[in-house]
């Protein structure tokens, strides 16, 4: 069945985050669907951390966030991943132990997750002590191993030099090529370009644009993005 015929693992209708005086989100309509790679992109301020945790459940909100499987586990990567004072492979470890996977899978599913992220022969280094790029790969090893339904990801290259980017895109796009559904926000565009399925842009707080990759990149002209495509201002200090 077309992913597209099935009903969404995840919708928001008509939901709105405010932060104080702030409206973050507002009245946003989204669903996310099975296999999908979605990526937000928009200007610092646009929203879209904000929508990444509202869509994984972390923020007080209004509207509705409906999910499919309400026992469906899903995880989230930072920009800037944790590492506690271990090994590598004390580190997949103790996240598997905190997502509650049972003692007698942990192994195997470290196992397989640094192998799955290219960390196999760095499974006693410290943690600490791994490139900004090998972290990463480590902190998407302790998301793959709990077999999330649903992977978020927060600008998960920003802060990599050109090396660790492409070591993390390989990873997120070979976990895409295996099925998994991804929602990623980034600045990148280069980057939305190779690994989206459907890219979302938000502006203000509210998604002004929701195409698949190819007709987003193709078609602006005179649309809501075209100014972020250009790298001109999208609002006025007016």
């Amino acid at each position: 069945m077309n992913s597209s015929a099935q009903p969404p693992l995840l919708r928001l209708t008509d939901a709105s985050v405010r932060f104080g005086a702030v409206q973050a989100l507002n009245k946003v309509a989204l669903d996310v669907r099975r296999r999908e790679f979605i990526v937000l992109v928009g200007a610092n301020g646009s929203g879209k951390t904000t929508l990444l945790r509202l869509l994984h459940g972390l923020l007080a909100h209004q509207g509705r966030r409906d999910v499919a499987d309400a026992t469906a586990v899903q995880a989230m990567v930072f920009q800037k991943p944790f590492m506690l004072r271990l090994s590598v492979w004390n580190n997949l470890r103790v996240a598997l132990w905190l997502a509650g996977v049972p003692a007698a899978e942990r192994t195997a599913r470290a196992k397989a997750a640094l192998q799955r992220v290219g960390l196999a022969d760095l499974r006693d280094r410290p943690a600490r002590a791994l490139s900004g790029g090998q972290q990463q790969r480590l902190a998407l090893a302790r998301a793959w191993g709990v077999r999330p339904q649903i992977l978020f990801l927060d600008e998960p290259t920003a802060s990599l030099d050109p090396a660790g980017k492409k070591e993390v895109e390989a990873v997120l796009a070979a976990f895409a090529a295996d099925g998994m559904t991804l929602v990623m926000s980034t600045h990148n565009l280069g980057q939305a370009k190779r690994l989206a399925t459907r890219v979302v842009y938000l502006e203000r707080g509210e998604i002004r644009l929701d195409q698949p990759t190819a007709r987003f990149f193709s078609e602006q002209g005179d649309g809501p993005a075209d100014l972020f495509l250009k790298g001109e201002l999208t609002w006025s200090l007016a």
